[in-house]
């Protein structure tokens, strides 16, 4: 079942859950309260650890 959740980066409505359901989540929420997505949304980098050096 999804449900309404807020986003992080807009603070609007969108949903959480399995997907099933998101025409329920959309219907109880105003249009303009929804969230549309973010495609700009700059992606996390991966942290790097520093390599170790076991032979010298």
């Amino acid at each position: 079942m999804c449900s309404p959740v807020t986003c992080r980066v807009c603070g609007k409505t969108t949903w959480a859950g399995c997907g099933a359901h998101i025409d329920a989540v959309r219907a109880a929420t105003p249009p303009d309260q929804w969230c549309s997505g973010h495609d700009d949304t700059p992606q996390r980098e991966p942290v790097r650890r520093p390599r170790r050096i076991w032979f010298r």
